[in-house]
């Protein structure tokens, strides 16, 4: 038997143990870390092709290698599949990461130092929107607006003070914990007034933008960059869409400018997802997504956990600890234990480290992909209430959780297909 033709178990048993792990891993818990999904079969396949076996440097028609023919007819369909789906003038589908989609946007609209305003971290915000300790905030002046003190919501009046005595050259409408609706508009206004160019990143609530089911900031951003493997299910990756004034620089900024050879697989795998997200099933799943953050925020509420902004009104929540006393690192590792998966998060005001946090960030997508509905959510909120008001030092407690949270596994299967 050739090397070629072995099985991944007959190549290499201690990565197919791995992997076999990690799929019961899947299956046997609550994926409720926003941005995380669970891949279609057809993405998964895709990103798993011989497209792997490719350098394809350049864009269709101009690449540096030879034998692209098929790399460049799987470019130009990712690109016009989301061109499609976005309604935008230009689709660079080659980012590998979110945060390197947002890097060629930068390098696209700005000079080094020039002035970028964004969110702050903990009101919601992202590294790579000017943080000291990425590159975007070593490469550019960053400064920040943050949530109101009254109402933990965007205050578009106080932006507008921020951004005419800062005169940002940038400003970056987007956040990873925010979970309110974003006024694209409004940021365009005062993009204008003072100045500034728009940059829109919608990683986290780009599924619900495709879906109509957010409002929508390709008609009004110069540039949007998201990834494609949260809201939208696809594979671990990114893209930007822009307007045709921007296109040569966006290409241009992404290769030569940040990136070298693309990841043509995944490009294969953006394509699925970008024609998966054009059915009218996947707008109800997006629908479906909203009602089911929604009646998981009210189950939380009733069981007397604060929500940052009070609510959501798209897929996630920001839960505020500090009347538990606990900290949202040990949550979270509660949780885990009894079979939820959540992240930690800073809050606005938090006094804790990012390591420690006051906060969990929980969400529904993927829990919607496995078919599960308004009624589970009031359950699953009962069950995280549990957990993090009787779960400490109670290991008979975390294993009743544990059983629940299997039988709500085995009622909706994820990835029945896969060995």
């Amino acid at each position: 038997m050739s090397m070629m033709s072995r099985t991944l178990a007959q190549a290499d048993p201690e990565v197919a143990e791995i992997i076999g792990n990690e799929l019961e891993r899947q299956q046997n818990t609550l994926m409720l870390i926003p941005s995380e999904n669970y891949a279609s079969r057809a993405v998964m396949a895709a990103a798993g092709s011989v497209m792997t076996n490719k350098y394809a440097e350049g864009y269709p028609g101009r690449r540096y290698y030879n034998g692209c023919m098929y790399y460049d007819e799987i470019e130009n369909l990712a690109r016009d599949r989301a061109r499609a789906l976005f309604r935008a003038d230009h689709a660079n589908v080659q980012p590998h990461t979110g945060t390197s989609a947002n890097m060629a946007a930068y390098y696209a609209m700005l000079d080094p130092g020039d002035r970028i305003l964004a969110m702050k971290i903990e009101h919601g915000g992202h590294l790579s929107h000017g943080m000291k300790i990425n590159f975007s905030g070593q490469t550019y002046e960053a400064h920040f607006y943050g949530l109101s003190e009254e109402t933990d919501q965007i205050d578009y009046d106080n932006i507008r003070e921020i951004a005419m005595q800062v005169r940002p050259r940038l400003i970056v409408a987007g956040a990873s914990a925010y979970p309110r609706v974003i006024d694209f508009r409004q940021f365009r206004e005062i993009a204008d007034e003072c100045g500034a160019y728009l940059m829109a990143d919608i990683a986290h609530i780009v599924g619900l933008v495709a879906a109509g089911a957010h409002p929508d900031p390709v008609p009004v951003a110069q540039v949007v960059t998201s990834t494609t493997h949260k809201t939208l299910r696809g594979p671990r990756s990114a893209f930007i869409l822009c307007n045709s004034d921007w296109a040569r620089k966006v290409d241009r900024a992404v290769f030569p400018g940040v990136q070298a050879g693309p990841l043509m697989h995944i490009i294969a795998a953006k394509a699925v997802a970008f024609k998966e997200a054009q059915s009218l099933f996947f707008r109800e799943y997006q629908r479906q997504i909203i009602r089911n953050a929604y009646a998981l925020a009210v189950s939380l509420q009733e069981e007397g956990f604060r929500l940052v902004t009070g609510g959501t009104d798209n897929h996630l929540m920001l839960v505020d600890l500090r009347n538990k006393e606990i900290t949202g690192k040990l949550a979270a590792d509660l949780l885990e234990a009894a079979g939820i998966v959540v992240n930690k998060n800073l809050i606005p005001g938090d006094e804790r480290s990012p390591d420690e946090t006051s906060g969990i960030r929980p969400g529904t997508p993927g829990v919607t992909t496995r078919g599960m509905q308004e009624p589970e959510m009031q359950q699953i909120g009962k069950l995280i209430a549990r957990v993090i008001h009787e779960g400490r030092d109670n290991e008979k407690v975390l294993a009743e959780v544990r059983r629940q949270v299997l039988e709500l596994c085995e009622a909706f299967p994820v990835y029945e297909h896969l060995p």
